[in-house]
């Protein structure tokens, strides 16, 4: 569940200073929600679909993703592949190495 409450704040604030109206302070209310609600944000750029997760999966479940998918795209694995491919399986590695680092960093602040 996201924590986030200060969109909705600042959103209500905003909608009510530019539109000096009721109105606009519950559009800006409204804007404010869907900024705390991650509406904005495009759902490839979560970590955990790049691990294949949901979002409440467990630090073990993260953890074994995690091992699978890297064991999977290590580079080293592959040396006899096509160079193509080896940087293709680099360029994975490296977005699950972010997406595992990302998680473990998300976890530890909430």
């Amino acid at each position: 569940m996201n924590k986030r409450w200060y969109g909705k704040v600042f959103g209500f604030i905003a909608g009510w200073l530019l539109t000096r109206h009721p109105a606009g302070a519950v559009l800006g209310l409204l804007l404010g929600h869907a900024f705390d609600a991650d509406w904005f944000r495009s759902k490839r750029e979560t970590p955990y679909r790049v691990l294949g997760l949901a979002e409440d999966a467990t630090d073990a479940e993260v953890d074994q993703a995690y091992r699978r998918l890297i064991s999977q795209y290590h580079p080293d694995k592959l040396s006899g592949v096509a160079e193509e491919l080896r940087r293709q399986a680099e360029d994975k590695a490296s977005e699950i190495n972010a997406a595992y680092d990302r998680i473990k960093t998300l976890r530890k602040r909430g």
